[in-house]
């Protein structure tokens, strides 16, 4: 993020590349001049090519939202809520089996749904391009060629029913485009245009001009430019972060699993439908220091101890504990998940080399 923040930022900012850019604009107006062309014409010109980056935030950032929610309908890991996102990621990590990433889900997990979520959005886009995305991109660009030629002839018509000069026009154009685009009279604040009167004529030229800028952001349109092209937070991927991601994260002082509150700080307490087998958080037990074995569901309805720097709490009243104890509420129950244990049969030796620790043993 930060290194794409940092691009965008030179490209913006940075003089050296930004007449770079701008060279070959410079040039063809140049070459008019030289040609003798109108200060209409070349003004003409001068406006398409000042809408040319407009013009792709815009679509790139329309384009991403109506993708989003396409996504939100018709990716099956991103149809539903947060439960539903978290079972495909379940489902990916059994697919996988690789034990750096179940690390990451179980101490990390709001990085690792961000990132779940990052790679999710990247696979539609590559799959889907051709059938997808790319039929967006160009709707959406010729809708708004549309538009600015409308706003065009608009402007033209106000200016003579009123008798304005070219500052009425602009401002009419603007003012039409505002909604589109990122594009105001201070953009051309610069560009010598007091003398221009033909407005029929200068429409005719942004006709003529402004059909190969848009052939030229077309060409340019592909898996790659996509995410390049927007500001990190109007990605897809970013978008649907904030979609699934502002919630609750506190983790249960026992297992680590994850409130699945979707309210972000809310009040009452912290709870979950399914919770852990605690080794895989790192819980050991006090008086043997191995890894615990059982569920949090089943230590509250059993007379064992919760051992905590305050002192020793029945696990049946674990909220006397005070802290983050307090704030959970766990239902005794002694249904074990299966995925949970299978988990800790499969990666058994690699949790006791993490933790450097063993689980206990049952006889």
């Amino acid at each position: 993020m930060i290194t794409d923040q940092h691009r965008m930022f030179r490209e913006a900012n940075d003089p050296v590349i930004y007449f770079k850019k701008k060279r070959a604009e410079y040039y063809s107006i140049f070459q008019k001049y030289c040609h003798g062309a109108t200060l209409a014409h070349i003004f003409g010109e001068i406006i398409c090519q000042k809408l040319k980056e407009p013009i792709e935030q815009s679509v790139y950032k329309k384009t991403a939202r109506d993708l989003t929610y396409e996504m939100r309908t018709n990716c099956e890991s991103l149809n539903g809520n947060r439960s539903n996102l978290e079972k495909h990621i379940l489902k990916t990590l059994a697919e996988k089996e690789d034990f750096d990433k179940y690390m990451n889900y179980i101490h990390n997990p709001r990085d690792h749904f961000k990132s779940f979520i990052r790679d999710e959005v990247s696979r539609y886009i590559t799959d889907k391009f051709r059938v997808s995305v790319l039929p967006k991109m160009k709707e959406n660009i010729e809708l708004l060629q549309q538009k600015i030629m409308k706003a065009a002839h608009e402007s033209t018509e106000h200016v003579q029913v009123n008798s304005g000069d070219v500052g009425l026009w602009l401002k009419s154009f603007t003012q039409q485009l505002s909604d589109e685009l990122i594009f105001s009279v201070k953009d051309l604040r610069a560009v010598k245009h007091d003398d221009v009167d033909d407005f029929s004529f200068l429409e005719d030229v942004i006709r003529q001009e402004l059909p190969p800028v848009i052939s030229d952001i077309s060409s340019r349109f592909n898996t790659e430019t996509f995410p390049g092209k927007l500001d990190y937070t109007f990605r897809p991927g970013e978008l649907l972060i904030d979609h699934f991601c502002q919630c609750c994260w506190v983790q249960c002082p026992f297992c680590g699993a994850v409130c699945t509150n979707t309210i972000e700080n809310h009040d009452g307490d912290h709870s979950i439908a399914f919770h852990r087998v605690r080794g895989i958080n790192g819980t050991y037990s006090h008086s043997t220091k191995n890894l615990c074995a059982d569920f949090c569901t089943n230590l509250v309805a059993s007379d064992q101890y919760l051992y905590t720097p305050d002192g020793r709490f029945p696990c049946r009243d674990y909220r006397t504990a005070g802290g983050v104890y307090a704030d959970w509420s766990i239902t005794p129950d002694l249904t074990e998940v299966p995925y949970w244990k299978w988990f800790v049969c499969r990666f058994q030796k690699h949790l006791e080399k993490y933790y450097s620790k063993t689980f206990e043993r049952k006889e």
